[in-house]
């Protein structure tokens, strides 16, 4: 697929088709890395660390326990 460069301030920027928005589940302001590899540009999403997940996690936000019950077959808790 096909897309052109075009100015963006001092730099220059790519218009990345929504097909691969959706595949990648890119949104507006998400991070991408950007590589050189083998004289070839290679953008990929940007996979998050356990860390930077966890940084979400907030007392607001924070689910209470859920108890299911008491062991019923060979279930290790």
């Amino acid at each position: 697929m096909k897309t052109v460069v075009q100015k963006w301030g001092n730099s220059l920027g790519i218009r990345i088709p929504a097909v691969f928005t959706r595949e990648f589940n890119l949104k507006n302001g998400s991070s991408v890395e950007i590589i050189e590899e083998k004289g070839r540009i290679v953008i990929s999403p940007k996979k998050q660390t356990l860390e930077e997940l966890l940084s979400f996690v907030t007392d607001k936000n924070i689910h209470n326990a859920v108890e299911t019950g008491s062991s019923i077959g060979k279930e290790e808790w």
